[in-house]
């Protein structure tokens, strides 16, 4: 197993940029605003319930952080925060994915100190968690989190093997599947499974992160798992002709899952992820995890 991906020990004096090349200064705030799940995400697991978030989907914030966005303002969809309300918050602090953000960059700093990461990978992960918490002035907490989840990805190295999945988003003709280096594909490699869709062409580059697959290529690779991220539409792909003669579809082992699997750098949604992932591919071997209904993966039919 090539553990390349996984937290490094860090320099705690090592100064710490996010992806736009800004220095991250450690600071003391208490309202915090979030542009993205992960971001939120990723200020729960550090204690902090963000003021308003962004999210993604038809959720106006991520239901499955719970309890710590119950008093959180929802600021509608990532790529179109509302900056008439997030200014209203008077957030001390903004952190948010980078490619969402950038057109109105200096805008939001003009509301509050903004830090930016471009969250594809889990290296990505592990990266703005650390520099997150770094911002927050918990930098050890930070890098707590990523130890915590590379424990647990080093208790599953010893998964049986043997499967090959798919990831699969969309709802057209032909759907989306992602390259080996998205965060949640990577993870099969790390419970010993082969990702169908394969590596990216161009692995300098952390966008794009797949590519849309017909259907007859889909029966050409033929994986043993699909798992099939939540849209409110129906999917026209599972129409085909072709979609019948899958073996996951034949043997039920199509499942779809909760929207955290789409952005699931956050230190809460990729523990989530992996652990429902392991099981699914060992149902024998791994226990099934305790999910909200909400969230939990279901047969796809």
């Amino acid at each position: 197993m090539d553990h390349s991906a996984l937290a490094q020990p860090a320099n705690a004096d090592e100064p710490l940029r996010d992806d736009r090349g800004t220095p991250i200064e450690a600071m003391q705030a208490e309202r915090v605003a979030a542009i993205s799940t992960f971001a939120a995400d990723t200020l729960v697991a550090l204690g902090v319930s963000p003021v308003g978030a962004s999210t993604f989907g038809s959720e106006p914030l991520p239901s499955y952080l719970g309890a710590p966005l119950s008093h959180t303002r929802s600021l509608g969809q990532r790529a179109s925060t509302n900056l008439e309300l997030l200014t209203e918050l008077k957030p001390e602090l903004i952190i948010g994915i980078h490619r969402y953000t950038e057109p109105h960059a200096r805008q939001l700093e003009a509301i509050a100190p903004f830090y930016a990461f471009d969250v594809v990978s889990l290296a990505d992960s592990h990266r703005a968690v650390t520099g997150i918490a770094t911002a927050l002035g918990k930098r050890a907490e930070g890098e707590a989190l990523n130890q915590a989840f590379d424990a647990r990805l080093a208790k599953l190295d010893e998964a049986p093997g043997g499967v090959s999945a798919i990831l699969l988003a969309g709802a057209g003709e032909a759907p989306f599947a992602y390259h080996d280096h998205f965060l949640s594909a990577t993870l099969l490699e790390h419970l010993n499974a082969t990702n169908a869709a394969g590596p990216s062409p161009t692995p300098e580059q952390t966008i794009p992160f797949g590519y849309t697959i017909s259907l007859e290529r889909l029966l050409a690779l033929n994986p043993d798992v699909i798992f099939l991220f939540a849209t409110g539409s129906e999917r026209a792909f599972a129409n085909n002709p072709v979609w019948p003669y899958l073996e996951a579809v034949k043997n039920g082992r199509v499942y779809e899952v909760g929207p955290h699997w789409k952005e699931g750098g956050g230190p809460i949604a990729r523990r989530l992820i992996l652990d429902e992932m392991a099981w699914r591919l060992y149902p024998e071997d791994v226990a099934r995890p305790e999910l909200p209904p909400s969230i939990a993966s279901h047969p796809y039919s």
